[in-house]
């Protein structure tokens, strides 16, 4: 890929919300970068994800893990299996770098978890750094800020 435009970096992002939504979660970890990480933080505006509790902070090795528990046969909370809705507004793209292939979006969005009649909606906003790796965008990090992030929360069995 050449430099992404504008457009292609959004995409990208839809994209992703997509495989999540369709269950491809083989296809949506290969959007991570080696280092990659998905950081969900626990307190409003919090900076560090090392030096307070986050929801969860969790590199590539970590996210794969997940994806087998969820894929698992005798994975008995996900039977059924969680199912998912991303409701995002149109990213925006808030940083472009192109000359070091970096580029910062940020996506308000609703978000609906269910599984049997359990259904929950959370409000957040995701912010994705994506860089330019081999000439293929990737996920550098994928920070989601849940609205009420301060509130109790049950499982979230999937990926915001």
């Amino acid at each position: 890929m050449t430099v992404p435009s504008n457009q292609d970096l959004i995409d990208f992002v839809v994209r992703e919300a997509r495989l999540i939504d369709q269950h491809r979660f083989e296809e949506w970890l290969d959007l991570f970068a080696e280092d990659g990480i998905y950081w969900m933080p626990l307190e409003w505006g919090q900076t560090d994800p090392r030096l307070t509790t986050s929801l969860m902070y969790e590199d590539k090795l970590l996210l794969k893990i997940r994806v087998e528990r969820l894929k698992g046969a005798r994975t008995f909370s996900q039977k059924p299996k969680s199912r998912c809705h991303h409701v995002l507004q149109v990213p925006q793209v808030d940083q472009r770098d192109d000359a070091t292939g970096t580029y910062v979006l940020w996506t308000p969005m609703h978000y609906v978890e269910t599984r049997l009649d359990d259904q929950k909606l959370y409000a957040a906003w995701a912010t994705h750094t994506l860089a330019l790796v081999d000439g293929v965008l990737r996920i550098k990090m994928k920070r989601v800020d849940i609205v009420n992030c301060d509130a109790a929360f049950g499982n979230i069995q999937l990926f915001m």
